[in-house]
């Protein structure tokens, strides 16, 4: 047979766990947090290098677009 578990036992493992809920949340909030701060920063590195490359390109504005057309 099952051990019986006292009222007052299973209120102090339910708290344990809300608490441990709790804590696990703020640390996933956290690193969500970090990782879309830091893939933020990698697509604005990206832009830059892409308007880099067509600042230096000698083709017209046009010409990238169609270019990019085509390679859609």
């Amino acid at each position: 047979m099952a051990r019986q578990i006292s009222m007052e036992a299973l209120g102090a493992k339910i708290e344990k766990a809300q608490h441990n809920v709790i804590r696990t949340k703020a640390a996933y909030d956290s690193a969500t947090e970090e990782l879309k701060k830091l893939l933020d920063k990698r697509d604005a590195l990206k832009r830059d290098e892409i308007m880099a490359a067509v600042v230096k390109s000698k083709k017209s504005y046009d010409e990238i677009l169609k270019f990019l057309a085509e390679e859609a």
